[in-house]
């Protein structure tokens, strides 16, 4: 068995979760059973439809009431986010997958919906050869601090400033 690391995908910048997506794709090709997460997120995308064809080594898994811009977090998202937490805890212990992808949590954590010692409880308590990945802008330092990977995305130009919706396919 090889040692699992944790990564971390953070940043301003478009391609956190399409990296994620990425590696989910290329753990399941070397047939490796992976469990993906998202916090935050309710939405079904694109990338939900592709997964899908994956389903026999990838379960999707959403754990939000919708983004969190430009309000407080409900009570709605708060009880979301503990029932996101708590099933990876049992993902976690059944020990079932080689990778486990938690989406969106640095927000989820950076919105207070989940403690940041309660993330680290996660990455600490993981199986031994278990891939963990962590997506989401805001990265705790010490979350940052525990991974063996961390990716900073930073944007230095996007189309949406120009007003550019997001488009089905590309960032939906």
């Amino acid at each position: 068995m090889h040692k699992g690391f944790v990564q971390v995908y953070t940043g301003n910048g478009k391609g956190k979760t399409t990296a994620a997506i990425g590696l989910a794709v290329r753990a399941a090709g070397a047939g490796l059973r992976v469990y993906f997460a998202q916090f935050i997120k309710q939405q079904k995308c694109s990338e939900h439809t592709a997964l899908e064809r994956f389903r026999d080594l990838i379960e999707v898994k959403q754990f939000g009431a919708g983004l969190i811009i430009g309000r407080k977090p409900s009570e709605e998202d708060r009880r979301i986010a503990r029932e996101g937490y708590d099933e990876i805890g049992r993902v976690l212990r059944a020990q079932a997958y080689d990778m486990v992808i938690l989406d969106e949590v640095n927000i989820a954590v950076h919105q207070g919906l989940i403690s940041v010692d309660e993330l680290l409880s996660l990455i600490k308590n993981r199986p031994e050869g278990l891939e963990m990945v962590l997506t989401g802008r805001y990265a705790d330092q010490k979350i940052m601090d525990a991974a063996d990977l961390v990716t900073e995305m930073r944007e230095i130009r996007h189309y949406h400033q120009q007003g550019v919706e997001a488009r089905r396919g590309i960032e939906k």
